[in-house]
This record gives structure tokens, C-alpha cells and sequence, in this order.
């Protein structure tokens, strides 16, 4: 696939390392221009390219930006995706990196606010994914199907023919995956509740999941 990356962070990184190596086509950019991911497009091969062109010919685009900058990057950086375009976020909410988000206090899941900020006419189509899981396991936990420690990961989508992309894509690059539901409910992979950070096959995935209550996220922005 051709993917776009509107981040290059730890997992926006990792991500085109881990993309690159499993043979997809890799658009990656970042606030501070291309000509600071020199390295990583050497790195991977993948293009590095300023943020509004990361969505250009893109199957799929990966947001993977602090939720303190998404109001930044605007609805113009996805402006290029046709409707029905698949857009994946792995965004968490930290208060004390990102400041309040009355909406998000409020009980809105960081996809939903994401989605808003970002596709306000609300014609693509929004996945949560990728965003519990430590950078470097993208690259060092990746494992064959069948191995007794391959772990799984919660993927949250109102579409179901996106859920599945992204899900093909995880698994692609070595995880099984957990339908988490639709993104009403990505509340429970936030931080802060059982899930985040888990490393477990798709049965503790599954109950981590089912464990969760909106008091984990609470606690965990107190």
C-alpha cells in the first residue's frame, strides 16, 4: 500500500521502519520540514515529504501527532484523501503535554476529538490504532502467526471494510489484532485502563479490554 504518516515521532518513526520492511510505500513527515527525516528516509526508503503532501495518493494515512498539536495541522492536511479515506490515530491524551481538552474530560474518546478537529464533514473513515503499544515493540515484538508469544493488539473502527485494512496491516507486520468496537468505545484503550501498555495474546487483550471503566482514564489525567 501506499501510507501516509503525519508524525515522526517515536511510533511515527517505528512505524515507517516497520511499514518499510513488510514492502509498503511510505510518505512520512513532521512539523519541522523534511529535511529533518534525512535520516529515517535514508533509514527506510521511505519519502519524506512536507506535512501536506503526506496524504498525497495515500491508501491509508497515519495521524500520530501530541493531541496539543492536531488543531495545528488542520483539516487541510487531509484534504486530499477522497471520502471514505482511511485514517488511523494513535493519539493519546497526556494533560500535562497536551493542556485541558474540555471535551475529552468531558467523556469524548481522543479519536472522536481527532476526527472532529481533523475531519470536521466527517467523510473518512476513522481507526484507532497503535497507540498502547510501547515504539520499539513495533519492531522488536513482532512475531510469526501460530507463536505462542505473539501479542494482539485492540483496533476501534465504526467501518467495518477499515477495521479490516488496518487489521490486514497489523497483522502484516506481526500482531494479532482485537476488534475493540466502534470508536464510542476506543475509550477503553486510553490511557490509563488495562489495555494501554498490555502485553498479552488476543484472550488477556480481550479482557483488558472488557475490564475497562471510564474511572481508569479519569484517574489517570488526575
Amino acid at each position: 500500500m501506499n501510507i501516509g504518516i503525519i508524525g515522526a515521532g517515536n511510533i511515527g518513526g517505528n512505524l515507517t521502519r516497520a511499514l518499510t520492511a513488510t514492502g509498503h510505500q511510505v510518505r512520512v513527515a513532521n512539523s519541522r520540514g523534511p529535511q529533518t527525516l534525512a535520516d529515517l528516509a535514508q533509514e527506510t526508503g521511505a519519502s519524506a515529504v512536507p506535512a501536506g503532501q503526506a496524504a498525497l495518493g495515500a491508501d491509508l494515512v497515519v495521524v500520530t501527532v501530541p493531541l496539543k498539536s492536531v488543531p495545528a495541522l488542520g483539516p487541510a492536511v487531509l484534504d486530499v484523501l477522497p471520502d471514505g479515506g482511511v485514517v488511523v490515530d494513535t493519539g493519546n491524551y497526556y494533560p500535562q503535554r497536551d493542556g485541558r481538552i474540555e471535551e475529552i474530560e468531558a467523556g469524548m474518546p481522543e479519536t472522536v476529538w481527532t476526527a472532529r478537529t481533523l475531519d470536521p464533514a466527517g467523510r473518512l473513515r476513522w481507526v484507532k490504532a497503535f497507540n498502547g503499544i510501547r515504539a520499539e515493540h513495533l519492531v522488536t515484538a513482532a512475531r510469526r502467526p501460530g507463536d505462542p508469544e505473539r501479542r494482539a493488539l485492540p483496533v476501534a473502527a465504526d467501518d467495518a471494510e477499515a477495521r479490516a485494512l488496518v487489521t490486514g496491516l497489523v497483522e502484516q507486520l506481526g500482531f494479532d489484532v482485537v476488534d475493540a468496537g466502534p470508536l464510542a468505545e476506543s475509550w477503553r484503550q486510553q490511557p490509563g485502563t488495562p489495555v494501554y501498555g498490555a502485553e498479552a495474546g488476543a484472550e488477556g487483550i480481550r479482557e483488558a479490554l472488557a475490564a475497562a471503566t471510564p474511572e481508569h482514564s479519569q484517574r489517570f489525567r488526575a
